[in-house]
């Protein structure tokens, strides 16, 4: 997990929605370490203290409307947490962007606006 003062983007540089909330980030004098999940997806512990942060659970944070989480059968309610997150790691299109994580907080930035509430 990033320190207190350290600010992290899990980006997708092709989603629009990223794109914003770096720009608001940006716009705000931060400079956050930015993270292109895509190439680099994070450790199954970080996904984990993520969720966490997020106070979701894997499902949550999953996006399922996309192909790879039908062709995997995720929507089996038999999965357990973790191999839904090994899932999300193999398959890291399926995690939701952006995420934006500041100590042990962290906000979802759909829209981009939600992550100022960890920024303050």
């Amino acid at each position: 997990m990033p320190s207190t003062d350290e600010i992290v983007i899990y980006h997708n540089p092709r989603c629009s929605k990223s794109r914003a909330t770096l720009d608001l980030l940006r716009a705000n004098g931060i400079e956050p370490r930015v993270v292109e999940y895509l190439k680099t997806p994070p450790s199954q512990a970080e996904m984990e203290q993520i969720l966490d942060a997020l106070g979701m659970e894997p499902r949550d944070l999953m996006r399922q409307h996309e192909v790879e989480y039908e062709q995997a059968a995720l929507d089996d309610p038999g999965l357990t947490r973790s191999t839904l997150i090994l899932a999300m790691l193999q398959r890291p299109k399926l995690i939701e962007r952006p995420i934006v994580v500041r100590g042990r907080r962290a906000a979802i930035g759909r829209p981009p606006e939600n992550v100022l509430e960890i920024l303050a």
